[in-house]
């Protein structure tokens, strides 16, 4: 089985633990992914399966139908058997108490000044100050003359590739598609992010 599925987060809730704990949790909705195409050592080096959400047909001017997906991701598997294209894949790969890495797009939060993008502390809020939330001084003597690259300035915040690792599952609901992970996840609600499991519980 793939290693991975592509997910769309719902929103946060909490769950209580047996032991009466009260942990917080994300609810990501896990539609059927399917086998879109696999990939072999012989031809491409390396063995992969290639998922895919969202199908939807289209034809070309010659009337030729075409499937097409949304959403493809690729995983690396150690072994092909039963990955045929157009097979279904479901959240039941996920055991509770299992580890996942889970990637996703960070909200955007457009332009924004040092204060909120660098946590700067900016100048005193007495009456009279021109020095506010403003970055201060970012000159350089005469040599070098330039600022550096990488100084922490005003500009774009979020919108970024945010993967968190060794999350745990605390909930899954195969019949619904629904798995519960522990902490936040990266990202709005609605959108799409990449689970992938790092390691299953060992049986008992």
């Amino acid at each position: 089985m793939p290693t991975g599925v592509i997910a769309r987060k719902v929103g946060m809730s909490r769950i209580f633990l047996p032991t009466g704990e009260a942990v917080p949790v994300t609810f990501l909705s896990v539609e059927p992914n399917t086998v879109v195409r696999t990939k072999t050592k012989e031809k491409d080096g390396y063995e992969a399966v290639v998922l895919g959400v969202g199908m939807e047909k289209w034809k070309s001017r010659k009337g030729k139908e075409n499937t097409r997906y949304k959403l493809q991701k690729e995983w690396k598997v150690d072994s092909l058997e039963g990955m045929e294209a157009g097979k279904q894949v479901t959240a039941e790969v996920f055991p509770v108490e299992s580890d996942v890495t889970i990637s996703g797009v960070s909200k955007g939060k457009g332009f924004q000044g040092v204060v909120r993008r660098h946590h700067f502390a900016g100048g005193p809020r007495t009456h009279g100050s021109h020095f506010k939330r403003e970055p201060g001084s970012v000159g350089m003597r005469a040599r070098p003359g330039r600022i550096f690259k990488g100084h922490r300035m005003a500009g774009h915040m979020g919108q970024d590739t945010v993967t968190m690792q060794h999350r745990k599952i605390v909930h899954v609901d195969a019949e619904k598609g629904v798995i519960a992970v522990r902490g936040p996840v990266p990202g709005p609600n609605g959108s799409a992010v990449y689970v992938t499991l790092e390691s299953a519980p060992a049986l008992a």
